[in-house]
């Protein structure tokens, strides 16, 4: 059982345009010696964020997932390094985490999600995940909900510097867990990403239609789910 994340089994809504992000961002650089204004620091996240992308492969760069492709410790302190100051791990994990904290509304479960998957380990499945998604965020926010004890393996773009629908992320789940595609199911949220692109490696598919999905035709999966409901989604993978 291989799980998308955000709008799968994690609703979450984030906002990186909002002035208080860039102000009190802009506080904390200021703090270590790092001068920007709120909007100077602003545009010129955004300017290396497109730089570090530039020539890498993705279909969508979508706020919550916060540029999955990339790494944004590199953002981060690049800007420290650019107004002379020597940024070390631990400062920029502290800036992430701050700038994760004050673009995010609110972060929650799906009603359901702890029970599906403790339900799919109680049944001896092997539970993946495989996500669209920046580890230095990520890795908090499984934690903050209790979630991560409930994964064989966490997968996460940032990592490999390849995502979704890009085969390669999902064949280097497959190759080092040596997982027969027959033998698997991909779900998720989003028909382009999750479902097709697990469709090219051979996987059998569940397609959730969840407040995160794209506005998209629902894609062509083995299941489809037109709202989220997590008990019915247990039956499917159980049934």
């Amino acid at each position: 059982m291989i799980f998308d994340l955000y709008g799968t089994l994690i609703d979450i809504h984030t906002d990186e345009e909002r002035d208080k992000l860039w102000e009190k961002l802009a506080d904390h650089y200021q703090s270590f010696g790092a001068a920007y204004q709120p909007f100077a620091l602003r545009d010129r996240y955004f300017a290396l964020v497109h730089e570090e992308e530039r020539g890498k492969k993705g279909l969508r760069n979508d706020a919550h997932e916060a540029h999955p492709e990339i790494q944004l410790e590199r953002v981060f302190q690049a800007l420290f390094a650019e107004k002379g100051v020597t940024a070390d791990t631990a400062l920029v994990q502290q800036t992430g985490g701050l700038f994760r904290a004050y673009s995010t509304d609110y972060l929650r479960l799906y009603d359901g999600a702890k029970e599906l998957l403790t339900a799919l380990r109680k049944n001896g499945k092997k539970v993946w995940l495989l996500s669209n998604a920046q580890r230095m965020f990520t890795e908090y926010e499984l934690k903050a909900l209790d979630l991560e004890t409930f994964f064989d393996g966490i997968y996460l773009s940032s990592d490999y510097s390849c995502k979704k629908p890009d085969s390669a992320f999902f064949r280097i789940l497959l190759d080092e867990q040596r997982i027969d595609p027959k033998t698997a199911v991909m779900v998720g949220n989003d028909g382009a990403c999750d479902i097709e692109g697990a469709k090219k490696v051979g996987l059998s598919t569940v397609y959730i239609h969840s407040n995160l999905s794209p506005r998209e035709p629902f894609p062509k999966a083995e299941y489809i789910l037109p709202e989220m409901n997590l008990k019915k989604l247990e039956r499917i993978l159980l049934g």
